[in-house]
């Protein structure tokens, strides 16, 4: 389930142009690009259409359809970006065209085959008992990331909570820090904690479900 397909093409649920809803360039006008297919089944995946094979494109055809929303952001998501081995040529190629990219993992696959992109943010999942995924957590990801890139947890409770806070204090990492509440639970609680603890991490809630609700391409 976790093999890393080998293809010619790329294989993608939706390409679309929106606001960057979630992570430190929340706002931020930007191109998405969403692989098909993931190797993980998190209980609160808000994306589960993009579990399905998707359509094969080039990546000449990609880069065309960025081009026309005349952006300088690309995110790439999914589904798991890094489940294919295309997805280090696309990366590469926006990143010759001047686009800062985003890719967006689940944290359960290496991201090494990236670290030498220029103009890449990489934006990596540590999961959470809520999620049912934890024990994929790929560990050597942490000590990897740069400071401009970003661990993310998304906490549904306060147990994914002392979790993450825990992860934070025994695997240091570089990165930015990113808490995200799953849409739709009691996000207060856990801003409580994060000002009692005195922890040094962004919350962010999801701005792009706050302007349009859970929609598709959006």
């Amino acid at each position: 389930m976790s093999r890393v397909d080998d293809g010619t093409g790329v294989r993608i649920t939706e390409v679309f142009h929106s606001l960057q809803g979630e992570g430190p360039q929340v706002g931020f006008r930007t191109s998405f690009i969403r692989t098909a297919r993931c190797n993980l089944r998190c209980s609160w995946c808000d994306t589960p259409y993009s579990f399905g094979p998707g359509t094969e494109r080039s990546i000449p055809s990609l880069l065309a359809e960025v081009r026309r929303h005349r952006t300088s952001h690309v995110c790439l998501t999914g589904g798991e970006p890094l489940l294919q081995r295309e997805s280090v040529e696309l990366v590469r190629r926006l990143s010759r065209e001047g686009y800062t990219v985003v890719i967006e993992t689940g944290g359960s696959l290496d991201v090494r085959p990236f670290l030498r992109i220029s103009r890449v943010v990489l934006s990596v999942d540590v999961k959470c008992p809520s999620s049912k995924m934890q024990q994929h957590n790929r560990w050597a990801n942490l000590p990897l990331l740069r400071p401009g890139d970003v661990e993310k947890f998304v906490l549904a409770d306060l147990a994914d909570y002392r979790y993450a806070r825990r992860v934070l204090t025994e695997r240091p990492s570089r990165a930015q820090v990113v808490f995200q509440p799953v849409w739709g639970k009691e996000a207060g609680a856990l801003a409580d904690r994060v000002l009692a603890d005195h922890l040094d991490v962004r919350f962010l809630l999801q701005e792009h479900k706050v302007l349009w609700g859970d929609v598709p391409g959006r």
